[in-house]
């Protein structure tokens, strides 16, 4: 029997979905690409905005329609939210909710002995335990390995609705996560990405709010391997937290910190508490640490009842907090969700002409921050090479694309390089 994967949305989805995968290969399923005619099609759905719902069903209709005859398992964000219009979607067979994945390989099974659809949803508030999917032992990259340490979010963003979706806050075990990254080391990969649903809340259900205590536990681990975090959020960090990061020797100089808008008025009615001074203060530690410290972000245009001056104050916010990534996004109301009854809601054609004017705002800035990279050496994996072009390229520890001459044996290695100039997404350099 051959079973196909397609994942929507974040990085946590893209771990569980690796999860999924090894559920399948223990019963004895082949995984083949998901373009490939399969037996079963798992599609793991996500929902953060409107658009991503429109997809997760879109995805579930493209494998219907790739094998009408396959068996359609649907999992995801998406899917605990709207169960019964998922279930009805022609052609699903398996509905399988938050906290019920690890059972989704045995309901697929199930399905297809008795032909009878399984459906398993809990509801939000039944979603207090951390769903353990046990060690994953592979993925599909071979530089980069995610590692899942906390499920859920209770900060209630009012644009957001993934609370709702992922329930409260759970924190993985520590010892389990010790011994997922000391397997995946072990196995050679180089870099391990810490993701969660909101990370900097790891531990707090326990009265142990902070990674702190795991990243010293990690940094201990043997190998020559190094640690991203994909995120922390700035509603539960401040700059003293921050300051308590900057002693870990593994973990990369970069931070993807969402300040989702400059201007303070905007913030509170987002409910993010914190202030554009705030947000502020975290970045001049970090550039007091490394003045190259790459800094990404997550920035909404359009927010109900934003103004122009406000999101003025976003466009500056690029300019001050030298980012070196900027992802925009429209607002997208979800149903569910104060901002959703906010007044004033901003017309389509003012979120296009903002964006696109932040789109053209964040390209300046990161081409600014690789220009300000020149001259510099920073400690690079590579992690592709392009025989055509001769050159291999990689990500250096601020997350800053590199390319330098060289071929395949650069590929999953470290090396220091000094960068010289600005070169296609990225920096042109030389290895030392």
């Amino acid at each position: 029997m051959k079973a196909a994967f397609h994942t929507l949305g974040c990085k946590v989805n893209q771990y569980e979905t690796e999860s999924l995968k090894e559920q399948f290969l223990e019963l004895g399923y082949q995984i083949v690409p998901e373009d490939e005619q399969a037996d079963v099609y798992v599609i793991n759905t996500c929902t953060v905005t409107n658009l991503a719902d429109r997809k997760s069903r879109q995805f579930i209709r493209r494998a219907h329609r790739n094998n009408p005859d396959a068996v359609i398992a649907v999992t995801g964000c998406y899917i605990q939210m709207n169960p019964e219009e998922a279930a009805g979607i022609e052609g699903v067979d398996v509905v399988c909710g938050i906290n019920e994945k690890n059972r989704l390989a045995s309901l697929v099974q199930q399905f297809q002995k008795d032909r009878r659809k399984q459906i398993r949803i809990r509801a939000y508030e039944e979603l207090k335990e951390y769903e353990d999917s046990g060690i994953i032992s592979a993925m599909e990259s071979r530089s980069r390995a995610y590692v899942k340490i906390e499920e859920g979010c209770d900060r209630f963003c009012s644009y957001c609705i993934i609370p709702y979706a992922r329930g409260r806050v759970r924190s993985r075990d520590e010892e389990e996560i010790v011994r997922e990254v000391t397997g995946l080391v072990e196995q050679g990969y180089p870099e391990i990405v810490l993701t969660g649903i909101n990370t900097a809340l790891y531990g707090k259900e326990r009265g142990e709010l902070g990674i702190a205590g795991l990243l010293a536990r990690l940094e201990a681990l043997p190998g020559d391997f190094r640690i991203r975090l994909s995120s922390l959020e700035p509603t539960v960090i401040d700059a003293e937290y921050v300051k308590g990061l900057m002693g870990f020797s593994r973990l990369c100089h970069h931070l993807h910190l969402s300040i989702q808008s400059g201007s303070d008025t905007v913030l509170v009615r987002m409910n993010r508490r914190y202030t554009r001074k705030d947000y502020l203060d975290i970045v001049s530690v970090l550039r007091e640490f490394d003045p190259h410290y790459g800094i990404s972000t997550d920035i909404i245009v359009g927010f109900p009842g934003e103004t122009e001056e406000e999101f003025q104050d976003s466009l500056s916010m690029i300019r001050e907090a030298g980012f070196c990534r900027v992802h925009g996004f429209r607002y997208s109301m979800r149903k569910g969700t104060r901002a959703a009854a906010m007044q004033d809601q901003i017309p389509g054609s003012v979120k296009q002409a903002r964006i696109e004017a932040l789109q053209d705002a964040a390209a300046e800035q990161d081409l600014n921050f690789r220009r300000q990279c020149l001259g510099t050496s920073r400690r690079v994996l590579f992690e592709t090479y392009d025989e055509a072009a001769g050159e291999a390229s990689g990500y250096a520890d601020n997350y800053l694309r590199i390319y330098v001459p060289g071929g395949a044996e650069l590929v999953q290695s470290f090396y220091d390089v000094k960068l010289l100039e600005v070169y296609k997404d990225g920096v042109r350099g030389e290895l030392l």
